[in-house]
């Protein structure tokens, strides 16, 4: 079942390499957190395009085809922008004919809109069957996915000052606002009586699952599983926003600045 497409290694070689290249041409290192954040980007990358995943999703698993989007839109691009030092990223995105463009895409707004209405068309079943798994689109579909994924998590993970993250109250509301889609596009998947796309009815399902069970389990990871996911990442958010919160110590709690009495001597004659 292991299976790698040499496209698809060439692929995320030519990610790794440029990340090389960037630091040698640079003539700097990022630190040790970030390279493991990119590196485990890379990891992920390639055991879900590659491998037993990647092969049931090209094959007739909806539910392995569901997970494998799970990790290239919400856990590959945050670890990618984890990764990335400012230093890295400002030449290409503070470029004067990038920039422009750079500054509207990023934008919260745009951002979240862009991948609310990718991800439903995704999931419409008539432009699944016709295009998610044609082999012409297969690998494009992936890159777009990832894209994405990298523009949604942009406006909470922005490596560079000249483009500032969301504030932590922000960032929180931005997660919530993310489960309504994602939730619309789940649920009619889970709780469809019959089988929605027509490409998961036919073949040898993996696991001995039905073609309307192996749908259900797809649409429970879409629903449950980015549930759970978001939750932890709105711990986390709001763990640092509370670090941050004590480390300001309010103007009613400060100690009272020191008065100076001046003695009879000082005292000024009038």
């Amino acid at each position: 079942m292991w299976e790698a497409e040499p496209e698809v290694v060439l692929s995320i070689a030519l990610v790794a390499l440029t990340y090389v290249a960037g630091a040698l041409v640079l003539k700097r290192r990022p630190n040790s957190r970030r390279q493991i954040a990119f590196w485990s980007a890379i990891v992920v990358l390639f055991l879900a395009l590659t491998g037993p995943l990647g092969a049931y999703a090209r094959g007739f698993s909806f539910s392995a085809y569901i997970f494998q989007q799970m990790l290239l839109v919400f856990v590959v691009p945050p670890l990618m922008l984890l990764g990335l030092p400012d230093w890295m990223v400002r030449p290409v995105m503070m470029n004067r004919f990038v920039e422009p463009v750079a500054r509207r895409i990023t934008r919260p707004l745009f951002a979240f809109l862009t991948f609310s209405m990718f991800f439903a068309l995704l999931h419409y079943p008539a432009l699944c069957d016709q295009v998610c798994h044609a082999r012409s689109f297969f690998g494009g579909i992936r890159v777009a996915l990832v894209a994405v994924g990298l523009l949604l998590w942009w406006p909470m993970l922005s490596p560079l000052p000249e483009y500032p993250r969301l504030s932590y109250p922000m960032q929180i509301l931005y997660l919530f606002l993310l489960m309504i889609p994602m939730t619309a596009v789940a649920a009619p998947i889970t709780m469809a009586e019959t089988v929605l796309y027509m490409y998961y009815a036919m073949g040898q399902h993996p696991f001995g699952l039905t073609p309307i069970a192996d749908q259900v389990l797809g649409g429970l990871i879409m629903w449950i599983g980015q549930g759970v996911y978001i939750m932890f990442v709105f711990s986390g958010i709001f763990f640092r926003w509370a670090q941050r919160e004590d480390t300001e110590i309010p103007a009613i709690n400060r100690p009272p600045a020191r008065v100076h009495v001046l003695h009879p001597q000082e005292r000024p004659v009038i």
